[in-house]
């Protein structure tokens, strides 16, 4: 039996005690928050979206940063495994579009409270409230930790489940990657994802609020498309956000570090160019004595019409008859290529995960121990492990703290 130190107390880090305990070691988790799962508590929009029912190859294939390191984790705890344990324990789940796998409930609370009686069930020891400050580490080996308070807390093994950057008013401080640093890892760029992008026309905060559902988002460096995805986004006071955007962060928030892009969106993605001319001509045609501003109301959302008509330059007074081919042409253009720059992220209070994080290649990607500092494991969003949004990133947590909690020697297998 051994004695396990958790630094954290989110998805990873519970999830790891659980199976440490399991196994028959001493486990006690230190969080410095007054409650475990602070950022679970508001993922999914405090629905938590806790994984994916997909195939585990697809698991895979939604991961950004270092997939291949995940294949082991992956496949030793697979999402099915997941789903299997949270039923386990009491959580009744269902899977909504994109396969995306929620409570029941509709209560990340569920999950959280399950998962302490749990712990508690298994002899984990809590201690809320409580910072930890360094790792001990003495000849090449984990040996304990430090509190704030100035007390070592001695041990055989510390696992670093402390979490990113993001959503920082949950405690994700980086704690983690300083940690890694002082015992000699190499923590890469780190970077927000899963996050809003802001815009550089005055235009767009005149559409806040406006939800677009069934559109194409394209985004482009030059005349290169990085990215193009079919789907849901919104319109703020600051630039642009929902599925498409953040899903679009997850590969772009490195290259906006560096330059601005342009945004294009599809508003009418069903129609081809010709079909949308059709469209616009029998409209225009019905209404050819009617003022430009009063026919087009048809074709968008009230809130975007004085957009469209000023980008549009077509004077909103001018008789329809009197429009032009070409103005009709540019019409056509901006319906079905909507402009704006991106000109970067925003900050990582706003997103969701953190890009970048200690260098798997220090790592052993079957138990997650490092490689310098033996009995000392990093499991979660502390690695440079990213993945889209859909339930991903916490099967990277659960996945990870599993390997790691089995690893851990004198445990006995869990029989799954």
């Amino acid at each position: 039996m051994s004695k396990v130190l958790i630094v954290g107390g989110g998805a990873a880090g519970m999830f790891a005690s659980v199976f440490a305990a399991k196994n028959g070691h001493e486990v006690h988790v230190f969080e410095k928050n007054e409650k475990l799962g602070k950022k679970l508590y508001i993922t999914g929009k405090g629905r938590c979206n806790l994984t994916n029912a997909c195939d585990v190859s697809d698991l895979l294939n939604a991961v950004m940063s270092n997939p291949k390191f995940l294949y082991s984790a992956f496949y030793g705890y697979t999402n099915w495994d997941t789903i299997d344990f949270f039923e386990s324990i009491g959580v009744k789940t269902k899977v909504e579009r994109g396969n995306r796998v929620f409570p029941v409930s509709d209560h990340s609370s569920e999950i959280i409270g399950a998962m302490e009686r749990r712990m508690k069930m298994e002899g984990v020891k809590i201690h809320l409230g409580t910072q930890v400050m360094d790792l001990v580490t003495e000849e090449g080996q984990a040996r304990g930790i430090l509190l704030k308070n100035g007390q070592v807390i001695s041990g055989d093994c510390v696992i670093v489940a402390t979490g990113g950057l993001s959503y920082q008013v949950t405690g994700s401080t980086g704690d983690g990657y300083e940690f890694a640093k002082r015992a000699g890892h190499k923590v890469t760029e780190l970077v927000p994802s899963l996050v809003p992008m802001e815009t550089k026309e005055a235009y767009i905060p005149l559409l806040q609020g406006l939800s677009l559902k069934n559109v194409t988002l394209t985004i482009k460096d030059g005349k290169k498309t990085l990215y193009e995805e079919f789907g849901e986004m919104m319109f703020t006071h600051f630039g642009v956000t929902g599925p498409l955007v953040l899903t679009a962060s997850a590969s772009l928030s490195r290259k906006l570090e560096k330059k601005p892009l342009q945004g294009y969106v599809d508003l009418k993605p069903a129609l081809s160019r010709e079909q949308l001319d059709d469209r616009i001509l029998r409209d225009f045609e019905e209404g050819k004595n009617k003022q430009f501003k009063n026919v087009i109301h048809g074709l968008l959302p009230a809130k975007f019409l004085p957009v469209i008509i000023e980008l549009s330059k077509i004077p909103p007074e001018k008789k329809i008859h009197q429009i032009s081919r070409e103005e009709r042409a540019g019409l056509l253009e901006l319906l079905k290529a909507f402009p704006f720059t991106i000109t970067g992220t925003r900050d990582f209070n706003e997103a969701i995960i953190t890009k970048g994080g200690i260098k798997v290649s220090e790592v052993n990607p079957s138990t997650m121990e490092s490689k310098l500092i033996k009995r000392l494991f990093f499991i979660g969003e502390v690695l440079d492990l990213d993945a889209v949004t859909g339930g991903f990133n916490l099967q990277i947590a659960w996945s990870t703290a599993y390997a790691a909690a089995q690893a851990i020697e004198g445990g006995e297998q869990d029989e799954r």
